[in-house]
């Protein structure tokens, strides 16, 4: 786990990129899902499925702004340039009316397609990452690859149930291989049954070498967050009182 949280440590939240996610202007309701993309903002991912089991199609997706002005020059490692525009995930009730409500409007959790500090990061989102819908479940997956400074590639995962009138963080999976050694390892909680199993000792590539070894063990009892106010610095605090 030390891995992970020292991974969040080092993530650099832009506050103002953030804030103009949180500043935008999202109707309530609306007779398409364009209706809920404001102008000079653009829709990157959408997932259909059934989240409220209502037996109707709901929607998820991430919007993000075309500004410009949020578009840098790089003159070190990485990209020439760097899209810090900042992304806003959406989720989208069907009415039996044919119409759509917003059920959930999240501007902090969803990660700019560039990074101003980590500049040869690859797009956590879209590199082979994004969102889904399975089983009525909402999952979101980033994947973390940088083409200079580290050798490991990190796929996470976050898990959400629509209970208690909200999306409620249930799991996390999170998994790393080292590209060189191709050492891996990888965690899973389920935040619903307070339990977590951590697998470490595999590798990919050495038949000789793989031995992976699992140990469960519980986790403290704490409150399931939602994804309406969920970001990663809120993750990292969670994972520290409830991990031991």
């Amino acid at each position: 786990m030390k891995s992970i949280l020292l991974f969040f440590i080092l993530v650099v939240i832009k506050t103002h990129l953030f804030a103009q996610g949180e500043n935008v202007v999202i109707p309530q309701s609306g007779s398409s899902i364009e209706s809920f993309v404001p102008k000079g903002w653009k829709m990157i991912l959408k997932s259909t499925g059934d989240l409220n089991k209502d037996g109707l199609a709901d929607k998820v997706m991430v919007i993000e702004n075309t500004n410009p002005k949020n578009i840098i020059a790089n003159d070190g490692l990485g990209q020439s340039k760097l899209n810090l525009n900042p992304r806003v995930l959406l989720v989208l009730f069907k009415t039996k009316a044919n119409t759509y409500n917003l059920a959930v409007k999240n501007s902090a959790f969803i990660p700019s397609e560039n990074d101003e500090e980590s500049t040869c990061l690859a797009d956590p989102l879209m590199q082979e990452g994004g969102i889904s819908i399975q089983n009525g479940l909402l999952k979101i997956s980033y994947q973390y690859w940088s083409s200079c400074g580290s050798w490991y590639v990190t796929n996470r995962d976050y898990t959400f149930r629509f209970q208690n009138q909200k999306f409620e963080l249930i799991g996390y999976d999170d998994y790393s291989l080292h590209r060189s050694s191709g050492e891996q390892s990888s965690t899973s909680i389920n935040f619903s049954t307070k339990k977590m199993n951590e697998t470490t000792g595999g590798n990919e590539f050495n038949d000789e070498e793989n031995k992976p070894k699992t140990v469960w063990k519980p986790i403290k009892p704490g409150k399931l967050f939602s994804l309406a106010t969920l970001t990663e610095e809120i993750f990292t605090d969670y994972l520290t009182k409830v991990v031991p």
